[in-house]
């Protein structure tokens, strides 16, 4: 897998994301399905193909916030030349802030330790150890202090 391809600029793991993964896998589709009946959005709007090969504006976005919207950390990076946020001289910026609404549903807070872990690891070595990792303790692990 081409891992570069498939990491947004922000650090969000889209190899790792069910509306990228139900194009392969019959549970994410159904997840996806089930989703696009849910929100009433047809599934192919729903399924992706990551940040970078839609030039940082997803087809779900795009449907719900129109063709003007395109992702503001995408379009900076692009700008300024970087190929991740955590290459910027000015990371972290509020392009990266994390929100609580819907943190129970998306992966957004997750982006800045990605960078940190990106930047510490090395894309390959962190896509293939450790970013499934993050994921599932964000959605999953129970807070503790310890």
């Amino acid at each position: 897998m081409d891992y570069f391809q498939m990491t947004a600029p922000c650090g969000l793991d889209c190899f790792n994301c069910t509306l990228f993964l139900a194009h392969e896998d019959p549970e994410a589709m159904n997840q996806a399905e089930q989703w696009s009946e849910e929100f009433n959005i047809p599934i192919e709007i729903m399924l992706c193909r990551g940040c970078r090969n839609h030039n940082g504006q997803i087809p779900v976005h795009k449907h719900l916030f129109g063709e003007s919207h395109r992702c503001a950390a995408y379009e900076c990076s692009q700008s300024k030349g970087v190929s991740f946020c955590g290459d910027c001289d000015e990371f972290p910026c509020d392009n990266l802030h994390p929100y609580a609404d819907k943190a129970g549903e998306l992966p957004h807070n997750i982006k800045v330790f990605n960078l940190c872990l990106i930047n510490k690891m090395g894309l390959e070595k962190w896509a293939e150890s450790k970013a499934s990792e993050v994921r599932e303790i964000y959605f999953n692990k129970p807070w503790t202090l310890t």
